[in-house]
């Protein structure tokens, strides 16, 4: 046995056999009756072309285990077509670099800037307009950036595991620290400040609450409020006086409304997903029993 075989290797008797056996007969279109007609696929014209070129297309007792891993697998995937290890620990890899991108880098920005706008607003007494001037940018560039980094990260794929816990925190730890500076300084009433705070640090805990059941989603009321606090603190930072400091009281008045009532939109829909997600789960539980 030489491993050629007899109709690749041009013999008369081969080529006969081959003729009259029922694998060998073609249909009209080129394909033999025991096959289904597809495409054939480079790999299968190679191989094809190899044998009627007169080479071997497999060795005599070899079995396909004896194909190279990267052809025989898809290219990087164990027998079981999961990834291969080299490719897990790449990905691995390029997942702990993503971390550093332009999104998470300012989300790191407005938590450095936090201790920098205490110092600022709190430099020579508070009172300074020229040391509160200074404090005013730095608040407008933490809420500035907070408006670029969410809209970055969902654009251009960049989620992470840290932008999602660091974020809301980089949000209140720069909200929080002004409102505190600002009612220390006697500029801002604590009652203001806690209501805000409160606001905030309650719809996080129930947000969490109700994880399990759905995600409450951002309503346009909420985004509405955003704003008009970091423009209302915003005046507050500033050493205003005249109709300005009038305006920026009624400006924070707005603020406070559109907290407490976007607070309690919060909890109306906390309550209606937890009682959706209660009957769900009951009605799956009864369906599993039926």
């Amino acid at each position: 046995m030489t491993g050629v075989p007899a109709s690749a290797a041009g013999g008369p008797s081969g080529a006969r056999r081959a003729a009259a056996s029922p694998a060998g007969r073609s249909r009209p279109g080129g394909t033999p009756d025991g096959e289904t007609s597809r495409t054939r696929t480079p790999a299968s014209a190679g191989a094809t072309d190899g044998a009627a070129g007169g080479v071997p297309s497999a060795v005599p007792g070899s079995t396909p285990h004896s194909v190279p891993h990267d052809v025989s697998n898809g290219g990087g995937r164990d027998g079981d077509g999961h990834p291969a290890r080299g490719k897990k620990i790449a990905a691995a890899a390029v997942n702990q670099a993503s971390v550093w991108n332009i999104a998470n880098l300012l989300t790191m920005l407005r938590l450095v800037l936090v201790p920098a706008f205490v110092a600022l607003m709190l430099a020579d007494g508070g009172y300074d307009p020229v040391w509160r001037s200074f404090a005013w940018a730095a608040f407008a560039v933490a809420m500035i950036t907070d408006l670029f980094d969410g809209h970055l990260a969902r654009t251009y794929n960049l989620v992470t595991d840290f932008g999602k816990i660091a974020d809301p925190i980089a949000d209140k730890a720069i909200m929080g620290a002004a409102l505190i500076c600002l009612s220390v300084l006697e500029d801002l009433p604590w009652w203001v400040t806690g209501v805000i705070l409160g606001r905030e640090l309650g719809i996080t805990l129930l947000r969490f609450l109700v994880i399990r059941y759905g995600v409450i989603p951002a309503s346009r009321g909420g985004k509405l409020k955003t704003l008009t606090q970091g423009i209302a603190v915003g005046m507050y930072v500033l050493a205003l006086t005249g109709w300005l400091a009038t305006l920026r009281f009624w400006v924070m008045a707005a603020a406070v409304v559109l907290t407490v009532v976007t607070g309690l939109d919060y909890v109306r829909q906390a309550i209606v997903l937890r009682r959706q997600g209660i009957a769900e789960r009951k009605a799956a539980l009864e369906e599993t029993r039926a």
